[in-house]
């Protein structure tokens, strides 16, 4: 399915040998079209739309540097790379499908739906509100991560829907508005207490300057967002503690390591319960809208649907 071009820069896989982390997805696509004998046939077996399954093979292709299929007369004729594949993934593949209680390699209606994500958002907000689903039979693989390479991951078909913390750009995908998550500017009592007399006098960009800050990352990008936005300054502040989880960024600050900036959703019970103090109550505080996203093609699963809209009715109450 791949020219000879497309090849070229591939690090090729010898033998029958696979790269490294290879995508278990790729395999059981690239199993179905041999068996199927054809990209169309496959399709419905996987739950998959057509494009889906030819962008399938075509990054294993690119992964493994060979050519997987020609097209002829009688649909697609796997190359002797692929013959030597089939050999070594045919029993370990059909073997996960029996322990997954298939009754066969590849089932329609069992296939499990691929959701990926800000790990923060999904274990607080997005997988509770996809339990009653999950009961109903719904089956989900999950992802955490950051949106650039998760998008980049839906584009060739490892995810079903991601929830972006951007709308993507170009046409392969389509988004649509999930929830706005708004920012707060959060300390533990004893910081607050500490800081009462410069936080009334002087404002809370000033009174943080005597409070260690903890961030999610090295950068500091939600905080710095805030300082543009809410003051109209540069924030030139680093980072005492960083910890790529907001969670854990909520925790620490709970436990009064300094103050931070976070979405108000991860932690209105902290503010509610005391165990946080908001420094600040601006007229119009910073947000940002993340995205439910999915590829441009048809559904390519057959439980994308309910998931979308189980996501965006629960979101209402986010």
């Amino acid at each position: 399915m791949t020219n000879r071009k497309s090849r070229e820069g591939a690090p090729r896989a010898r033998g029958g040998r696979l790269p490294p982390h290879t995508d278990l997805n790729l395999l059981r696509t690239f199993l179905a079209v041999h068996r199927s004998g054809s990209l169309t046939a496959a399709a419905p077996l996987l739950a998959l739309s057509q494009p889906t399954v030819t962008t399938h093979i075509r990054v294993l292709e690119q992964q493994t540097g060979h050519c997987l299929f020609t097209r002829s007369s009688r649909g697609m004729e796997p190359t002797a790379y692929a013959q030597e594949l089939v050999g070594l993934l045919t029993g370990p593949l059909d073997a996960i499908a029996a322990l997954e209680g298939q009754s066969r390699a590849f089932s329609d209606d069992t296939v499990p739906l691929h959701l990926a994500g800000p790990a923060e958002l999904l274990a607080t907000r997005a997988l509770p509100a996809l339990a009653p689903l999950v009961a109903d039979g719904l089956r989900l693989r999950v992802v955490t991560g950051l949106t650039d390479p998760l998008l980049e991951d839906l584009r060739v078909g490892r995810h079903d829907l991601v929830i972006s913390t951007r709308r993507p750009r170009g046409r392969s995908l389509t988004s649509v508005p999930l929830a706005d998550e708004e920012f707060v500017l959060v300390t533990a009592p004893i910081w607050a207490d500490h800081v009462a007399g410069r936080l009334s006098a002087d404002g809370a960009c000033a009174a943080v300057r005597e409070i260690p800050l903890v961030a999610y990352a090295e950068n500091l990008p939600i905080v710095r967002r805030y300082w543009q936005t809410v003051f109209g300054k540069r924030l030139t502040a680093s980072a005492a503690v960083t910890a790529p989880d907001l969670r854990a960024v909520s925790s620490t600050v709970v436990a009064g390591a300094g103050y931070s900036v976070l979405p108000r959703y991860l932690c209105q019970d902290e503010l509610a319960s005391g165990r946080l103090v908001a420094l600040d109550d601006p007229q119009e505080p910073p947000i940002n809208t993340v995205y439910l996203t999915e590829r441009s093609t048809d559904d390519t699963h057959p439980d994308i649907t309910r998931v979308r809209e189980r996501l965006l009715d629960a979101a209402r109450a986010w």
